[in-house]
């Protein structure tokens, strides 16, 4: 009940499922829409972003990304999502559809935009701001193999520096290159790893988990992983927005509901059922509930 209340408070007026009823007769996919705020017109672009955050630290910097992504300050192509499709490999489960953003948040414009990787607390707090969750591996595996666009791995030298601006800029400009001539709004895939859900977080609530950067379908450079703290961040991480609302059978419903039914929790997650996804998506509250 806790979790149901909180998914529809947190989405309500965030999150719409357009024309969802009419949609589910008909026989077709409801769609929902990421509702953005719209982008300010004092609004900087990705690169003057990156100037001026240059010399803040992680942390300071961390909360500036979440400020002008709440106010709006997000390239407008993220609020038009993608469905990808999750088939069901056992009998008794059915398939679902989820819905996400098109691509990795980012700070800026359609046309000037800089990916910014954020601490677990602040990403899921993102999302849960615009009704939203975190992918799980299995939902990443499935985004890149459905992808309209696979772009490919592009590594930096291991450093100290791999969470400063000097990393994430160098990186997106090799990711712009591959990106030439595209147009935005395409469902892209492997050029970030994913932060996602584990039910290993529910041990290890002060961690970070992270997966993806496919090389191929079912061969990602990085295999899930809670080495590092909930607070660590680098170029490499990609923050992707997964719709609270998941078709099961052509029926909308809660994702928060759908992670914890035994018919459809294997599909969304190959850990399967998750006993409280509604932690694994506030951990922050979680935390300071700790004795």
């Amino acid at each position: 009940m806790r979790a149901a209340l909180r998914f529809g408070l947190a989405a309500l007026g965030l999150l719409l499922l357009v024309n969802a009823p009419d949609v589910v007769r008909a026989g077709l996919t409801p769609v929902p829409v990421l509702r953005l705020p719209a982008r300010p017109a004092d609004a900087v672009g990705g690169a003057e972003f990156a100037r001026r955050t240059a010399a803040l630290s992680s942390a300071d910097r961390d909360r500036a990304v979440v400020a002008e992504i709440e106010r709006g300050n997000m390239p407008a192509f993220l609020g038009r999502l993608a469905p990808v499709q999750l088939a069901a490999d056992a009998a008794g489960l059915a398939p679902a559809t989820i819905f996400v953003t098109p691509d990795y948040l980012a700070v800026g414009s359609d046309e000037d935009f800089l990916y910014v990787p954020l601490t677990y607390y602040s990403a899921t707090a993102v999302a849960d701001h615009f009704g939203s969750v975190l992918p799980t591996p299995r939902m990443v595996d499935a985004i890149y193999e459905q992808a309209a666009v696979r772009l490919k791995p592009l590594p930096l030298p291991a450093s100290p520096a791999m969470g400063s601006n000097g990393y994430l800029s160098t990186h997106q400009q090799r990711i712009d290159a591959q990106r030439a001539g595209l147009p935005p709004g395409q469902l892209v895939s492997g050029h970030k790893k994913d932060i996602v859900l584990t039910n290993r977080l529910l041990r290890m609530p002060d961690r970070v988990a992270i997966y993806g950067w496919h090389r191929a379908p079912g061969t990602p450079i990085q295999p899930l992983s809670t080495v590092h703290g909930a607070r660590y961040v680098d170029y490499s991480h990609g923050v992707r927005l997964v719709s609270a609302t998941v078709v099961v059978g052509g029926e909308p419903r809660s994702i928060y509901d759908a992670l914890r039914d035994a018919r459809v929790a294997p599909v969304l997650n190959r850990e399967g059922v998750s006993p409280d996804p509604w932690t694994l998506m506030h951990p922050g509250a979680a935390r300071s509930q700790q004795p």
